[in-house]
C-alpha cells in the first residue's frame, strides 16, 4: 500500500464483516449459556454473571497481550515486513501459557476466598465458586486462541475467525444442553455444566486453529518455519505496547465487575436482571466491537503503510459505518423487548424487572459506538500508554457515578444503567481529542 492508498467502505466490512461474525457466534455463547441458566434459576443466572465477568477480568490480561501483539503485526504487515510475524504470534503463546499457569493456580487457590469478600449471598457466592473453578481450565486454550486471533486479524486474514468461532458455538450449544440439563446420559450439572461446555469449546477452537494453520497458511512467508532465538526481546518488544492494554482491559472489564457486585447488593433478581440486559447489550453491540478492532487493525496498517493523513478519515469512514449498522437494530429491541427478554427467562417477573434498563441501554449504543472506535483507533497507533491513561481517568469518575447511584442514591436499576453514558461519552471525548492533536504520529513500536 503507497501513502495515498485509503480504504473504502468495502474494504472496511470486507475486514469487519468475519470479526462481526466471530463475536456474534462467540456471544452466542454467553448468550446460550445465560438462556439456559435462566431455566435453571435465579440464583444460577446471576452466579453465572459474577463468575463469568470474574473469569474474563482474568482473561482480559491474555487478551491485552494479544491485542499489543495484533497491533504489531498489523505494523510489520503494513510495512510487508512479514518475516517477522511468525515469532511473534510463537513467542507470544509461549509466554502467555506460562502467564495462565501462574493465573490458574491463584485461582483454584483463592477463589472462594475472594469471592466471599464480594457477595452477600451465600447460594450466589457457592454457585459462583463452583463455575469459576471449572471455568478457569479454558483459561490455557484461551491464550493460544488470542494468539492466533491476533495473526489473522494483524494480517486482515479475518474469513477464517467466523468458521472457527462457528464450531466453538456449535460445540458448547451442544455440551451445554447436554450437561446443564443432563441429556445424552450426562448427569444434570447445572451451572458446572454450563463451565465445563465452555472449557470444551475452547479446546475445540484451539485445535481448529492449529489444524487450518498448519494446511493453509504460507508458514514459510510468515517466519513460523526460521524461527529466531531471542524470544525474550520478542516479549519485551510486545509487552512494550501491550503492556499499558492488559492493565486497560483489565481496569475496564473490571469496571463491569463493581457494577455487578453492587447490583447483587441490590438483590438476586436485580442481579438476574442485570445479567439478561447485559446480555442482550453486549450481543447488540457486536456491530461496534468489530468495527472497533478493525478501527486498531486499520489504523495500525495505515501507520505501518506511511499514510498518517489518511488516519482521521479512515476513523470517521469506520464511525459512519458502526452507526449505520447499530441504527437498524436499535428499533428491533425497542419495539420488540419482551421478545427478546424472553430469550432468557418465561418469569413475567423477571421481565418486567428488566424491560426499563433494556430501554436505556439501547438508546446508549450510538454514544458506544464513537467511544469504541475512537478509542481503539488511540490503541492502533501504537500509544497505548495514552489509552490507559484515557482508561484510568474516565473509571474514576464512572466508579463514583455507582456508587452515587447505588449507594447515596439507592436509584433503579435502569438508572444505574446510566452508568454506560457517562464511560463512552468520557472515553469518547479523550480519545477525539487525542487523535485530533496528532501527537501519535511519527511514533514507531
Amino acid at each position: 500500500m503507497n501513502q495515498h492508498t485509503t480504504y473504502s467502505y468495502r474494504q472496511i466490512y470486507k475486514v469487519a464483516y468475519p470479526i462481526f461474525i466471530t463475536l456474534l457466534v462467540q456471544n452466542l455463547i454467553q448468550v446460550t449459556d445465560t438462556a439456559f441458566l435462566g431455566r435453571v434459576g435465579e440464583v444460577e443466572l446471576g452466579a453465572s454473571a459474577i463468575a463469568g465477568i470474574f473469569y474474563i477480568v482474568i482473561f482480559t490480561i491474555a487478551f491485552g497481550f494479544s491485542t499489543g501483539s495484533q497491533i504489531i503485526i498489523g505494523r510489520r504487515n503494513g510495512e510487508q515486513n512479514y518475516a517477522q510475524i511468525g515469532e511473534i504470534v510463537m513467542y507470544g503463546a509461549l509466554f502467555l501459557l506460562l502467564i495462565a499457569l501462574s493465573l490458574f493456580l491463584l485461582v483454584r487457590a483463592g477463589s472462594r476466598t475472594a469471592l466471599s469478600a464480594m457477595l452477600s449471598s451465600p447460594a450466589v457466592l457457592e454457585a459462583s465458586v463452583t463455575y469459576i473453578n471449572l471455568r478457569i481450565w479454558g483459561l490455557f486454550f484461551a491464550c493460544i486462541n488470542v494468539m492466533f486471533r491476533a495473526f489473522y486479524v494483524g494480517t486482515t486474514s479475518t474469513r477464517i475467525l467466523s468458521i472457527n468461532a462457528g464450531i466453538m458455538a456449535g460445540v458448547n450449544v451442544l455440551f451445554d444442553y447436554a450437561m446443564i440439563f443432563g441429556h445424552w446420559g450426562f448427569p444434570a450439572m447445572g451451572i458446572a455444566g454450563a463451565a465445563i461446555a465452555s472449557v470444551i469449546a475452547e479446546a475445540t477452537s484451539v485445535l481448529f486453529f492449529i489444524t487450518y494453520t498448519f494446511f493453509t497458511v504460507d508458514l514459510k512467508k510468515y517466519g513460523f518455519t526460521s524461527i529466531r532465538p531471542g524470544g525474550l526481546q520478542v516479549i519485551k518488544n510486545i509487552l512494550n505496547v501491550s503492556l499499558s492494554l492488559m492493565i486497560q482491559y483489565l481496569i475496564s472489564l473490571g469496571t463491569w465487575l463493581i457494577f455487578f457486585l453492587a447490583i447483587e447488593k441490590m438483590g438476586e433478581r436485580s442481579l438476574a436482571a442485570a445479567n439478561i440486559v447485559r446480555s442482550i447489550y453486549i450481543l447488540f453491540a457486536i456491530p461496534v466491537f468489530a468495527l472497533s478492532t478493525t478501527a486498531n487493525t486499520l489504523v495500525s496498517n495505515t501507520i505501518g503503510a506511511g499514510n498518517t493523513d489518511g488516519v482521521m478519515p479512515l476513523i470517521q469512514k469506520i464511525v459512519k459505518a458502526a452507526l449505520c449498522m447499530v441504527l437498524i437494530f436499535m428499533p428491533i429491541i425497542l419495539l420488540f423487548p419482551n421478545l427478546a427478554l424472553s430469550i432468557y427467562t418465561s418469569d413475567p417477573d423477571l421481565i418486567s424487572a428488566s424491560r426499563a434498563s433494556l430501554t436505556v441501554v439501547v438508546l446508549i449504543l450510538p454514544i458506544l459506538t464513537l467511544g469504541g472506535i475512537f478509542f481503539s483507533s488511540v490503541s492502533g497507533t501504537g500509544n497505548t500508554r495514552t489509552a490507559l491513561l484515557i482508561e484510568v481517568g474516565v473509571m474514576f469518575i464512572y466508579l463514583f457515578y455507582i456508587w452515587l447511584l447505588v449507594n447515596v442514591l439507592h436509584a433503579s436499576l435502569a438508572v444505574c444503567w446510566t452508568s454506560e453514558i457517562v464511560y463512552s461519552g468520557g472515553i469518547f471525548f479523550l480519545s477525539y481529542l487525542y487523535i485530533k492533536s496528532n501527537k501519535w504520529k511519527n511514533r514507531t513500536i
